[in-house]
This record gives C-alpha cells, sequence and structure tokens, in this order.
C-alpha cells in the first residue's frame, strides 16, 4: 500500500469514527432535548393521537377531542361555551401549545403523567388513558360574572372564604379556544392584533391601579397597628389635605361629605381621601407595605395553579407619595383576585385561606390523584378584632355609603368602591372598582370587580354604578346556589 492509500485510509477511518461518535452522542445525549423540541412534528403527532382527558366544571367537561380530516394529528381540542370559559381553561391548539390549565396539567390530560400508568402500560409502552381535571369553578356564579360584565371590558373574581375555592374567573371581552385548536384559519392573528386583548386574563394577569378599595388595607394596617383603636374613633384628617412636602391639595370626590377628621367608618362609607391619605402618611410607608404584603401585595408566586401576576405596593417613596398610596393611587397595583383575597380574610375573621381553582386530579377511572381542598394553607392576616370591625364598616358602606348598588335582600353585604385614574393626569377615563363580601343562610362570598372600559359617560364612571352591579348579581349566584 503506498503512502497516499494509506493516508487516505486512515483518514476514512477518522470520518467514520467521528460519525459514530457522533451518532453515539445524539442518541445517547441529545436524544431527550430533540424529543422535547417545539419543532418536532412527532411531539403533536403523538400529543393528538388520541383523544386528551377533560377540564371539569360543575361535574360536566366544558373541554373534549374531536376527530380531524386531512391532517396527521388525529383529534383536536374542543370546548363547551369557550368564551365563558377561556379565563380558566386557557387553549391547547395544535400550532401555539398550551396554556393555563391546558398548560399546567397538560402531562395529565395526555396520559403521559406517571401517576396514570397501569403495570401493563409500563410493560407494553402503551401511553396511558388521560385524567381529567376537576375545578372548583361554580358554572352558575360563572355565568353570572361573564353576563353581568356583558360587552364592558373588564374582569371577576369569586372565592369562597372558608374553603379558599375560586367560584368564578371572568374576563371580558373573551374569545373561544376552540379557534385556535388547529391553528388553521387566520384567528391567531385577530386575537392577538385585537386592541381590546381579548387573550389577556385580565381577572388574574392585568394588575391595575385599586383606587378607594386599598383602603381596606390601610384602614387594617392602622388598626392593626393600635394607630386607631376602634373604626368609629376620630381621626386626625383636615379636609382638605396638603401632601407633605407639596403645595398640592388632596380633595374629595363629595365636598359636602363628612370627612374632616371622619371616624374610619365614616371615611369608608363616603371615600373620605384626606382620611387615609394622612393615614398612610402617620403609618409610614413599612407599616402599610407590611400589612399589603399578609394580605398577598409583592408576591411573585402566587399560583391559583396558574400564576396570577404580582400586585404591588411600592418601595422608597417620599412622604407625598405616601399619601397617594394611601388611596390606591401612584405605583399601588392589584388583580381582581388580589382585591377578592381582601375581601375574603376580612369575611373569613381574618384568616385567609389559600385560593386554588383546581379541586383534584383524577384517573381516567376517577381515582383521586391528588386532592387540592386538602392541601390548603391558613395565614391570619389581621385579628378576629380587626375583621369584625371592618365587616361592619363594609356593611355601612353598602347599607348608606358609597356602595348602596351592592344591596342584597335578605344577606349580609359589605364592600368597598374604587375610581382609580387611567392615563396621565387622569386623561384617559377611570378603572371602576368593587370589593365585597356577602354572607347568608350560612354560605359566603367574596368578590373583586373591575370595569376598564364601559359605554358610560365619564360623568357616570364609578365604583357603585358600574362594578358594584356586577358583584351584586355574582354574590347572589353564590348565595342561591
Amino acid at each position: 500500500m503506498n503512502k497516499t492509500i494509506r493516508r487516505a485510509s486512515v483518514f476514512t477511518l477518522l470520518l467514520v469514527f467521528a460519525l459514530l461518535i457522533r451518532a453515539t452522542w445524539v442518541q445517547f445525549y441529545e436524544a431527550k432535548a430533540l424529543a422535547d423540541d417545539k419543532d418536532n412534528r412527532r411531539n403533536a403527532i403523538e400529543l393528538y393521537s388520541e383523544p386528551l382527558g377533560d377540564i371539569v366544571v360543575g361535574g360536566k367537561s366544558v373541554t373534549g377531542s374531536a376527530p380531524t380530516t386531512g391532517s396527521d394529528l388525529k383529534y383536536k381540542r374542543t370546548y363547551t361555551d369557550g368564551e365563558l370559559y377561556s379565563a380558566v381553561t386557557g387553549y391547547s391548539s395544535q400550532v401555539y401549545g398550551a396554556t393555563q390549565l391546558e398548560g399546567i396539567y397538560q402531562n395529565l390530560l395526555d396520559g403521559t403523567d406517571t401517576r396514570l400508568k397501569t403495570v401493563m402500560d409500563t410493560v407494553t409502552g402503551k401511553r396511558a388513558d388521560p385524567g381529567n381535571v376537576i375545578t372548583t369553578i361554580d358554572p352558575s356564579v360563572q355565568k353570572a360574572a361573564y353576563d353581568a360584565l356583558g360587552d364592558k371590558k373588564g374582569a371577576a373574581v369569586a372565592i369562597d372564604p372558608a374553603t379558599g375555592k375560586i367560584l368564578a374567573v371572568v374576563s371580558t371581552p373573551s374569545y373561544d379556544p376552540s379557534t385556535l385548536a388547529t391553528g388553521t384559519g387566520d384567528a391567531w392573528t385577530q386575537l392577538t392584533k385585537d386592541p381590546e386583548k381579548p387573550m389577556t386574563n385580565r381577572a388574574l394577569r392585568q394588575p391595575l391601579p385599586p383606587g378607594s378599595t386599598f383602603k381596606l388595607v390601610v384602614a387594617a394596617a392602622a388598626l392593626e397597628d393600635g394607630l386607631y383603636s376602634s373604626v368609629d374613633e376620630k381621626t386626625d384628617s383636615p379636609d382638605p389635605y396638603k401632601l407633605p412636602l407639596s403645595t398640592d391639595v388632596l380633595s374629595n370626590e363629595n365636598p359636602s361629605a363628612p370627612c374632616e377628621n371622619a371616624s374610619i367608618r365614616v371615611a369608608l362609607q363616603y371615600s373620605c381621601n384626606n382620611v387615609f391619605a394622612k393615614m398612610a402618611v402617620d403609618l409610614g410607608q413599612d407599616k402599610v407595605r407590611a400589612q399589603a404584603d399578609k394580605f398577598g401585595f409583592n408576591d411573585a408566586s402566587q399560583d391559583v395553579p396558574v400564576r396570577a401576576y404580582e400586585s404591588v405596593y411600592p418601595k422608597d417613596m417620599d412622604k407625598a407619595q405616601t399619601a397617594l398610596t394611601g388611596i390606591g393611587q401612584f405605583d399601588v397595583t392589584a388583580t381582581p383576585l388580589q382585591m377578592a383575597m381582601v375581601s375574603a380574610a376580612i369575611a373569613n375573621g381574618g384568616k385567609l385561606v389559600t385560593p386554588h381553582m383546581v379541586s383534584q386530579i383524577t384517573d381516567s377511572g376517577g381515582d383521586v390523584l391528588e386532592n387540592y381542598d386538602d392541601n390548603t394553607d391558613t395565614k391570619e392576616i389581621v385579628s378576629s378584632s380587626t375583621a369584625e370591625q371592618l365587616q361592619s364598616a363594609m356593611q355601612t358602606v353598602v347599607e348608606d355609603g358609597t356602595g348602596t348598588n351592592a344591596q342584597i335582600s335578605g344577606a349580609t353585604v359589605g364592600g368597598k368602591t374604587g375610581t382609580a385614574q387611567h392615563g396621565e393626569n387622569n386623561s384617559q377615563t377611570p378603572y371602576a372598582w368593587f370589593t365585597s363580601y356577602a354572607k347568608a343562610d350560612g354560605k359566603e362570598v367574596a368578590v373583586a370587580v373591575v370595569v376598564e372600559q364601559s359605554n358610560a359617560a365619564r360623568s357616570e364612571v364609578s365604583g357603585n354604578g358600574l362594578a358594584a352591579p356586577v358583584a351584586k348579581a355574582v354574590m347572589e349566584a353564590a348565595l342561591n346556589n
């Protein structure tokens, strides 16, 4: 063998060895990454080769699977009352993936969760029969919230204060997840480019300034700290109130309201800005923030199990800014879930049960794999005395204050209205808020509603005018069910 042939042979042999090493590396080290790659068509073919498990509301499936035609994906996801439940289910799409409960429990719903496998499945390698997700959502409460919001842009959340079960999660405008199931057509483009953002879950994932509903948090801080011993003790609150280190004066919406040196009860009843702005300054930002944190603000890992966006009470403010946080402005933000949690804790004697919207996950035969109703935490947010006093003051708001539109015959209702500034110098339509609780015949519910936009004239935008009637409808549905 001459020298040239020998060198060529050695080089060829090295190439073969390199190929074998690369093939081994791909098969044993990169196989999982390649298999999990989002662009690997085989994953979608496997996922949609069989019907998926279901998400269940009130004992009935609100999801399903249907055969496809002309596709290598045998089944597609279907939804019953898709627009009604989209803020709960999310979507499962052959092209765009899965979100919310569809995404969180995808392994359970497609049968790849190891807890679903029988001994025979393990031996044969067969995919297990899919499991189901049992939600805490009450269909009558969900529908009441959806219908009451109607064509308004907004959101509503209802919670059972005693158990933490989320009874309703509604965001409007909504969308039908069925339109995204196959990824064909222009539904995705229309939804993502829609300026109304129908795919945004406003109930869990759009924190906004809570306005005067945040006054409940400030009142709780003042009572817990001992700044005031009772909701009926007069406060030291000049009207109007000059912001510290500023020439700006903070006035009240109703100039004739008895807000000067008003008690916490009267200040909540008439939503007196001067009282709570000064109260926040007197307490100091650290004490207000500590109380807000107890209610759930500044928690970046709030899962229900869908990850809710963080509600924020800011840091490092001057006294004028601290005063504005006392009325739910400056950089304070909250989701409807967060404000429902505030009312739920107050209604439950000061104790907050971790909110959750999945009750159980089961296998295909109905056997429970995990029971979330048994795994809730309960935290004391305020003392029972403080909670009792705030309940009483919130009842005054509804009986003879700014929240009369939430009154329900035969029920005890407490609430707090809020109208939050929107845009630079409040140039856009304000946000209308209402957070509340209701009790009757051993039943109770806490509800928070925000209306971002409606057809009402700007002068008619208020928590009582727009949000309280929605909350009333939701509370009535919960109490009457």
